[in-house]
């Protein structure tokens, strides 16, 4: 795995930013670092890397591009525990027994909530999303800037965090103009309910707004279920797991070896997936998944 180190913040991470209301059209788009972050839809922007054929690389942010599971996910753990103890009135056991079961039969903590308890979704997460500092706690891997860099075609930011807790993160670890967009859980979410991946409304909403044809579509996560479900689009896998913590916060180990049938690229890291690609093996492994949705 690529070595690790801190990243230095670029920007003020104490600033919010308003949680946003929903609406069908709204989606979050990352301009030039200079420019404020813009929640409007506004017209596509040039596919100048590749052209309209290239590959679209759809990142996952925590345990993908950076180690949450250092300081920053035991952090928002312990605040997600707190705050089911403080509305719904169980024990700390209960809460983190419901915080994990909610995450793994939703994808995200906060529809389980929604769907069970009608907790303020906006209220939930500005309390449990709350940054430390993030020079103190924030580790990814050496370099990550310039290997986002090198890895050919548009990128996109897909995220089940919050805008408020996403952007600072990408600020500091300064990649935030590799990304021409953000979607995070407020965008994923319609007139009719909230969704996160690996809901497949969401993503299919995703794909057709965006103009993505799925044979030349990356999804590139720690998440094995999230990747699992979206497989059956015909889009393409990347399982990273260098950032993965040997146990969950309940003590169970987490599953890092073998290669699923659903993943096509299996890797520790960013720089590994470079390399893989460099050597043709995502060549490859493109052209099979081309192939077998050809047949």
């Amino acid at each position: 795995m690529a070595a690790l180190c801190s990243a230095t913040g670029r920007v003020a991470v104490g600033a919010r930013w308003p949680s946003p209301r929903i609406s069908s059209h709204e989606s979050a788009i990352f301009v030039s670092s200079s420019h404020v972050l813009s929640r409007r839809r506004r017209a596509p922007r040039a596919r100048s890397e590749h052209g309209a054929r290239g590959p679209v690389w759809l990142f996952d942010l925590d345990n993908t591009l950076h180690r949450a599971s250092h300081a920053i996910f035991p952090r928002i753990n312990r605040a997600m525990t707190a705050y089911i103890v403080e509305r719904l009135g169980l024990s700390h056991d209960e809460a983190n027994r419901l915080r994990t079961d909610y995450t793994a039969k939703y994808g995200a903590v906060l529809l389980g909530l929604i769907k069970h308890h009608a907790i303020d979704p906006h209220e939930f997460l500005a309390r449990v999303h709350e940054l430390p500092p993030l020079v103190e706690v924030l580790r990814a891997e050496r370099g990550i800037a310039r290997l986002l860099a090198g890895l050919p075609g548009r990128k996109i930011l897909l995220t089940n965090a919050p805008a408020h807790y996403a952007l600072p993160i990408v600020e500091a670890l300064g990649i935030r103009r590799h990304f021409e967009r953000c979607v995070s859980i407020e965008d994923m979410a319609d007139r009719r309910a909230w969704r996160a991946k690996p809901d497949a409304i969401m993503l299919r909403r995703l794909l057709a707004r965006e103009g993505l044809a799925p044979h030349r579509t990356w999804l590139v996560e720690d998440t094995r279920s999230h990747l699992k479900h979206l497989r059956h689009f015909g889009i393409k896998t990347v399982w990273i797991t260098g950032h993965l913590p040997a146990r969950n916060s309940l003590g169970n180990a987490m599953p890092r070896s073998g290669r699923p049938h659903y993943v096509d690229i299996k890797v520790q890291s960013l720089r590994a997936l470079r390399v893989r690609l460099a050597t043709g093996a995502g060549a490859r492994c493109a052209a099979r998944a081309a192939r077998s949705s050809n047949s």
